[in-house]
């Protein structure tokens, strides 16, 4: 890939070039948002009465969490990622910091996991954003680095993403860590690395994850998931429950679904999680295949329209940010859904603007939102466009 860089400093907002907005992706983001709040409601509302609480009290939470999303969205489509190059290395220092902090007596858990901080009302989620955070570093060390990448060049990448990845697998949280992974090798892959040097990072991460079973350093827990995937039928009532409920409210749901509201399974709570991690099944049961195959759709659009921005990026480096965040979304979409209909095993990744939580769904809107500035400014600079892709 060979670009051609004009010697000058970037600016905030070039007026001499319009910021036209991404009208598909804006429009596939807000309609996903509004659906995620409707099946928020209708994966809690029948809870919530049956306890005698407000039956919306989860809807508008969310609902606060989704208009700070949209703020961010459009300060971040504000920013110029050439502009943010310099900031790069502190954000990566405080992301990793804040992740330091979520291991301390400061950190709040909630079971097994520590990976919050307690803000007062509402709980920080640091590994949400250290993704994002992690994008730019690599895009910032491969954008200035040799094609095809030294071995030095690719092992400074691994660094940079195995320390706040060692860090969340310490909370422990294997869902988030395998996001980095996969993050890293595509980054790696469109920033020039051999496929000597990527088959090597390959064997190394099977290598490790067997040394990590060896050692027995993967929590109980998480080996349970991936036993009850191998073999479901044995733990049908107890470890696979979860998947089985899914695959139940899914299935029920056949062509159109049972309507909104109509769904047994979502109505009776027998999908745990169902407004986070299983927000999908609420979807299926209710909407049907139609209705999973229109969100599906929804994801494609925006997962396309990251790659044209990326294709379209005037620096290498706008063009690397682009293509670790659509890597992001493209692990997340793929893991969540294939986790409800049996594909995956449970990791507990959210499904991007749809999932319950506010963390993920500013995170996520941030991520958009960087992608976004990079289509609106990719002809500010006709010089600093990709000559080839």
């Amino acid at each position: 890939m060979a670009y051609t860089v004009q010697d000058r400093s970037p600016v905030f907002l070039d007026r001499d070039s319009p910021l036209r907005p991404d009208i598909t992706l804006v429009v596939a983001y807000l309609v996903l948002a509004a659906i995620g709040l409707l099946m928020v409601y209708s994966a809690t509302a029948p809870g919530l009465s049956a306890r005698g609480l407000d039956p919306t009290a989860e809807l508008k939470e969310q609902a606060i969490f989704v208009v700070i999303g949209f703020i961010v969205f459009g300060v971040a489509s504000s920013i110029d990622l050439m502009e943010l190059k310099g900031f790069v290395g502190p954000i990566y220092a405080i992301s990793i910091g804040l992740l330091l902090v979520v291991l301390t007596p400061l950190g709040d858990s909630e079971g097994i996991a520590q990976r919050w901080i307690d803000l007062g009302p509402i709980q920080f989620q640091p590994s949400e954003f250290a993704k994002l955070a992690v994008i730019l570093m690599l895009a910032s060390l491969l954008a200035g680095a040799a094609v095809p990448l030294t071995w030095q060049t690719t092992l400074r990448a691994v660094v940079f993403v195995a320390v706040p990845a060692f860090l969340i697998f310490s909370q422990p949280d294997l869902g988030t860590m395998l996001v980095f992974g996969f993050v890293l090798l595509v980054m790696l892959f469109v920033g020039g690395a051999t496929l000597r040097q990527l088959g090597f990072l390959a064997l190394v991460g099977v290598i490790g994850t067997v040394g990590l079973f060896q050692l027995n350093q993967i929590d109980e827990y998480q080996i349970n998931r991936l036993t009850a995937f191998l073999d479901p039928a044995s733990n049908e009532l107890s470890l696979s429950y979860n998947q089985v409920q899914s695959e139940i409210a899914i299935g029920s749901g056949g062509l159109f679904g049972k309507g909104l509201f109509e769904g047994s399974q979502t109505n009776l709570q027998f999908v745990p999680v169902q407004a986070s991690d299983f927000i999908f099944t609420a979807v299926g049961e209710q909407f049907g295949f139609v209705g999973g195959a229109i969100v599906i759709a929804l994801f494609g659009v925006i997962l396309f329209r990251l790659l044209v921005t990326a294709r379209s990026a005037r620096s290498r480096f706008s063009y690397l940010v682009v293509t670790g965040i659509a890597a992001m979304f493209a692990f997340h979409i793929f893991v969540n859904i294939g986790m409800t209909i049996r594909l995956m095993p449970v990791t507990g990744l959210p499904l991007p603007f749809m999932s319950s939580g506010g963390t993920v769904f500013v995170a996520m809107s941030a991520a958009l939102g960087l992608a976004h500035s990079a289509w609106i400014r990719r002809n500010m600079t006709l010089a600093e466009r990709p000559s080839e892709l």
